[in-house]
């Protein structure tokens, strides 16, 4: 301690013990940055976790004086983008015995704060709710998930949290901050896989593969929408529809040499939309999240439009 506090850095293999002591004193998360240490390398043992990186992620974004730094990242066809097996007991930085206990209760608040969000983006657009969503995850959310919970609690929290990173990187994509929303996007596949959460999983990868039809990379799309639609087990035939929309969307923005499956794709998703329009009282697991509901009606006839257009 005394050689740390006259400017030495301690050695990289005892950092995470200090920030673990840290944290439990001050009954808060502490990042390696909190502490001034450097960041570790991706993929060492003592690599930033998926907490420190969405406390990290959300501090940035709600500082103003940052924006301009996260405005200029890029969008990145090289990103690696985990596979469902991938993030499935991910989320090391999670443990038990910590002096703070939470339940249902805080689950609930983080579901309600992000449907208040999304209605602020409806009516104000993202620049003005995301910056909200960035300081309550911040401030709320990774404190909740480092406390401890029963199991049944911690998986519902952290698929309430993957919601709100990937209405958050909805909301970057809508200010075209497209690198900063990958970075959400990313974060929101890892708590959906840490909470077995394959709808959030799939929607999200269906907005990434959205974000890259816009950007013009439909190859990236294609793979995208091809993984959203081959991983929910459990989807009914709203969700259905919702995954194939964007599959034909993808595969239409490709040009003429997929017009065949972009068709496919098409009825697919015509035919999923009438059986869940059949459907008077749809289940949870059978429709999309709230706020891009509006895509199930639009992604089809963009993907038509785009077949019938393409030479």
């Amino acid at each position: 301690m005394n050689h740390w506090l006259n400017g030495t850095i301690p050695r990289e293999v005892v950092r995470p013990l200090i920030l673990e002591a840290l944290s439990r004193k001050l009954r808060r998360p502490i990042t390696h940055a909190d502490a001034g240490f450097p960041s570790p390398p991706p993929g060492t043992s003592g690599g930033v976790g998926t907490l420190e990186g969405l406390m990290e992620l959300g501090r940035q974004d709600m500082d103003p004086s940052r924006r301009g730094v996260l405005g200029a990242a890029l969008f990145s066809v090289a990103l690696t983008i985990p596979d469902w097996p991938d993030v499935v007991g991910r989320l090391s930085a999670v443990q038990s015995g910590k002096a703070r206990r939470i339940g249902y209760r805080e689950v609930d608040a983080v579901a309600a704060m992000t449907e208040k969000v999304s209605e602020l983006d409806d009516q104000f657009g993202g620049r003005a709710a995301r910056p909200m969503a960035a300081a309550f995850l911040v401030n709320t959310v990774v404190p909740h998930l480092d406390a401890d919970a029963p199991d049944d609690v911690r998986k519902a929290l952290l698929s309430a949290t993957s919601d709100l990173l990937y209405l958050t990187g909805f909301m970057a994509v809508d200010e075209g901050l497209q690198g900063l929303a990958q970075r959400y996007y990313v974060k929101a596949l890892e708590l959906a896989g840490e909470a077995d959460d394959h709808l959030t999983f799939c929607t999200t990868l269906r907005g990434m593969s959205l974000q890259a039809v816009d950007l013009g990379h439909s190859g990236q799309a294609v793979r995208l929408a091809d993984a959203a639609a081959a991983a929910p087990p459990n989807a009914g035939p709203r969700m259905r529809a919702f995954l194939a929309g964007q599959q034909a969307h993808a595969y239409a923005a490709s040009g003429s040499g997929y017009r065949g499956e972009a068709l496919q794709f098409i009825k697919e998703a015509e035919v999923a939309m009438e059986r869940a329009e059949s459907q008077q009282r749809p289940s949870a697991v059978t429709r999309p999240r709230p706020w891009p509901t509006t895509c199930l009606r639009c992604a089809t006839p963009l993907a038509t439009r785009r077949v019938l257009w393409s030479p």
